[in-house]
């Protein structure tokens, strides 16, 4: 039986319980075919990995003879130490030293770029440096290569670090400029003005207010152009000759003979190259993640 309440001049009527609509139960789908097509996926990506750690641990005679994907029956650490025997510390160093000296300046240089432009207003000329920037991004590094050789001969800086991590710098500003110019102009505006009258010049402006707020950006730009630094091949093979002046990537001709490849080596010196990789993004993953999903949410 329905009962009816009337408060004041509202008058509500409660429908039995036996006469409600009864409610829809939500019922979950699964999508089958999406969740095999990500396990599928994932067995695609972690069998390479897979594979180079077992090998890493094999000799080099077990690796002809053993079924490629079985694990060692004697596991060995003999390729590790073969590797860091090989010049593998100044390998290591060089590419340390190539990757510090180019990202650092590189990101520097970009965010105060970047600033610049956001903070411009109507200036035609910082909005030319901006074209001017993103104009860089149609440039491959393989297109440069024969004008960047040509430079680095008539600077006589052949054969040295310099000579890779300069080409590193030009190619990694373009990229950084547009990341960090768009995550700037998120940044209200509101801020910059309170900044100002304040009584903050621009210069403080930019390492009070806009640097802590860009952080997760900068993180971003400075792995993204680390590991394609650290993992950079072409430079240093053009513009090095000297084996005291190779890197971690082409350390790794060291273990290739004229007949023959120690590949249990190879992957045991590419299993030592990945690590501070590892740890880089370890240190710095919610930084990345959320300096990569800025701006979706808006």
């Amino acid at each position: 039986m329905a009962t009816t309440v009337t408060t004041g001049t509202d008058r509500v009527t409660r429908v039995p319980a036996h006469r409600r609509p009864a409610r829809r139960r939500r019922t979950r789908q699964h999508n089958w075919l999406g969740g095999s097509a990500g396990w599928l996926w994932l067995v695609v990506v972690l069998l390479p990995i897979y594979w180079i750690v077992i090998t890493s641990f094999k000799t080099q005679s077990n690796y002809f003879t053993m079924n490629p994907l079985a694990p060692p029956s004697h596991p060995t650490l003999e390729n590790y130490r073969l590797v860091v025997q090989s010049d593998f510390p100044r390998y290591f160093a060089n590419s340390v030293i190539v990757t510090v000296g180019a990202v650092v300046p590189a990101v520097l240089v970009s965010f105060m770029a970047g600033y610049a432009i956001v903070r411009a207003g109507g200036r035609w000329f910082l909005r030319s440096v901006n074209w001017l920037f993103i104009m860089g991004l149609a440039i491959p590094l393989q297109a440069a290569i024969i004008p960047i050789y040509l430079i680095i001969i008539r600077l006589h800086l052949y054969d040295t670090l310099l000579a890779i991590i300069l080409p590193s710098i030009a190619f990694a500003v373009p990229l950084s400029v547009l990341v960090l110019s768009n995550f700037i102009r998120d940044v209200p505006k509101e801020l910059f003005e309170s900044m100002r009258m304040d009584g903050a010049t621009e210069w403080g402006t930019l390492w009070h207010l806009a640097f802590p707020l860009t952080r997760p950006a900068l993180v971003t730009v400075t792995i993204y152009n680390g590991l394609a630094i650290w993992n950079g091949f072409l430079l240093p093979l053009i513009l090095t000759q000297n084996p005291a002046r190779r890197t971690l990537p082409l350390g790794l001709w060291t273990f290739q003979g004229q007949y023959s490849v120690n590949v249990p080596a190879v992957l045991a010196s590419v299993m030592l190259t990945t690590l501070p990789i590892l740890i880089l993004y370890a240190l710095g993953r919610r930084q990345l993640l959320s300096g990569l999903t800025a701006g979706f949410g808006k």
